[in-house]
């Protein structure tokens, strides 16, 4: 029997999908074939091109534990992929709120099973495109005080939001609902670190992506941030982020940084 033939209806095993490759990259096994060829074919245009998911993990769970310290309680991931350990939930603890968002339903499903039984977290099917879906969801405005600080996470997604979709409107909308003193944790693949050839050479391939991807650069990815006030050290590759451990050379690869609410 064929991978397609015991997929639910409507999802492709064909075409690699940004969450299942992220997966694949992190050591996960939910994925498929055509996402660890598709991989392969990325390492083989630039070896390093593995390390950037690993780097932004590492910061964003450096990002989380720093807010925990600060007294954040509450946690809204929007693109969270497929589940991976430690996740939010598994790092904050049953006293906090976190809330999973993502478009892709496997990844939805998937978080839906290991969350079952559990009273502090949830996962939903959105489009992070559509701030008001996300905002507005019964399972959002249960768990998430919009009255009260809390966490953005968007780690890792930007690179798949085009222009035309327009990531600066996007975030502005999410910004606008959140109260002062919250934080929005943010990491965006970036060709700061490319040669035009390698940049070029990556995007010929990631049009077999089911997803489009932008690079941008600092000046872009900085952009994101307007209204939040960047957190020491500011806007760096990933783990140049707060480091807690001696960590490879950065790739270069992924910009990060956190910002809070004014």
């Amino acid at each position: 029997m064929t991978e397609q033939a015991w997929l639910p209806h409507g999802v492709d095993a064909h075409t690699p999908t940004d969450a299942r490759v992220h997966d694949y990259a992190l050591g996960g096994k939910d994925n498929y074939a055509v996402d660890r060829r598709y991989a392969q074919k990325l390492l083989a245009a630039l070896p390093a091109i593995g390390r950037p998911a690993v780097e932004n993990e590492k910061f964003a769970q450096r990002a989380i534990r720093s807010l925990l310290s600060t007294g954040v309680r509450q946690f809204l991931e929007i693109g969270c992929g497929l589940p991976r350990r430690p996740d939010v939930h598994d790092m904050t603890g049953p006293e906090a709120r976190v809330v999973y968002v993502d478009y892709d339903p496997v990844a939805v499903v998937h978080f839906q099973a290991v969350l079952s039984g559990n009273g502090s977290a949830a996962a939903i099917h959105a489009d992070v495109t559509r701030p008001g879906q996300i905002l507005s969801h019964p399972l959002v405005t249960e768990f998430i005080d919009f009255e009260q600080p809390a966490c953005l996470l968007m780690t890792y997604l930007f690179q798949l939001i085009t222009d035309e979709d327009d990531p600066a409107r996007i975030l502005r909308e999410f910004r606008e609902a959140l109260a002062p003193g919250s934080h929005l944790v943010l990491s965006h693949a970036t060709h700061e670190g490319m040669s035009p050839a390698q940049a070029e050479a990556l995007y010929e391939i990631f049009e077999e992506l089911r997803e489009p991807v932008t690079l941008r650069g600092r000046d872009e990815i900085g952009r994101l941030f307007d209204g939040f006030e960047l957190l020491d050290p500011g806007l760096v590759f990933a783990p140049e982020w707060r480091p807690d451990r001696p960590y490879p050379t950065p790739t270069e690869m992924v910009l990060a940084g956190v910002g809070r609410k004014r």
